[in-house]
């Protein structure tokens, strides 16, 4: 399947309410992404992004379709050298290796456009091992394992976070 990485369209806003309204998502991401996703939420998202400059959260295209989101958090201060990546895939595009290209595209994306950046990392909560191979086949590391760190539907559970340098 052809992915590609571009820049969030207003169009985009009810296929990202459909896939973005999926507690499965939810569960692997963090609790600032609303649940339920509504309408409102995606016209707000795409809005922000859309305002980005330089652009680093984008749509993730897959074939022709709308397939998930991912992007940076800059990190700032004495952490400018940083970038958290985070990124999700609507639950059709599952098993498709649609995040894992995306992942690719965004790694050659941050080369390019942020060369100030030396670590892009990502937490990935200790039951989602998809999320965890997706990074270890773009040559992701497991830098270490924080225990206890994070509180997910009412459940403390460990957070691994997995780093890749320039």
């Amino acid at each position: 399947m052809d992915v590609t990485l571009r820049i969030w369209q207003k169009s985009d806003r009810d296929e990202l309410t459909k896939l973005a309204n999926n507690i499965k998502i939810w569960n692997n991401v963090r609790d600032r992404l609303p649940h339920p996703y509504r309408l409102p939420h995606a016209v707000a998202f795409i809005k922000f992004c859309r305002k980005l400059d330089p652009p680093h959260i984008f749509a993730i295209d897959a074939g022709g379709e709308l397939a998930g989101c991912i992007g940076l958090e800059l990190q700032e201060d004495i952490s400018r050298v940083s970038a958290e990546l985070g990124y999700w895939v609507g639950e059709p595009f599952w098993g498709q290796g649609v995040a894992t290209d995306a992942v690719r595209l965004m790694i050659e994306y941050v080369l390019l456009r942020f060369p100030h950046l030396v670590r892009i990392y990502a937490r990935v909560f200790d039951y989602n091992r998809a999320s965890m191979r997706v990074l270890e086949k773009n040559g992701f590391h497991l830098e270490s394992i924080q225990r206890r760190s994070a509180l997910k539907n009412e459940k403390i559970i460990d957070e691994y976070v997995w780093v890749k340098f320039r």
